[in-house]
């Protein structure tokens, strides 16, 4: 499964997340994409094949429910929240990359057949 990460996420999580050998890419590593509208960047990770990363549970939910019912599922959206990966703090990037890497080396497989799949990451 290939990644966008939203633009609150440090480009160092995509990074780490490639140096596993997985494909990820973070919003903040794209000039074009960075500051752009939700729809816009979903739409771009939805033209990429990729699953969107944000925590931003209140915009995402209503462009997933659009697309679902409108037929273009999308590839997948995982919601983290800031309670559980901490914007600001040393240690969430390191635990943000752990528990992404274990949703895609064990989670994410049975989910990518899944259009339009919903995931809270743990």
């Amino acid at each position: 499964m290939r990644l966008l990460l939203d633009e609150m996420y440090s480009r160092a999580v995509a990074e780490q997340l490639r140096a596993r050998g997985h494909d990820a890419i973070a919003v903040t590593e794209r000039p074009d994409l960075r500051g752009r509208p939700d729809d816009e960047v979903l739409a771009w990770a939805r033209g990429d094949g990729r699953a969107h990363v944000t925590d931003n549970v209140t915009d995402y939910m209503p462009l997933h429910r659009v697309l679902i019912s409108s037929g273009k599922p999308h590839h997948g959206l995982v919601f983290t929240s800031n309670r559980r990966f901490p914007r600001g703090q040393p240690s969430t990037t390191g635990r943000l990359v752990e528990s992404l890497d274990r949703f895609l080396s064990h989670r994410a497989p049975e989910l990518a057949a899944t259009p339009g799949f919903v995931h809270w990451l743990d």
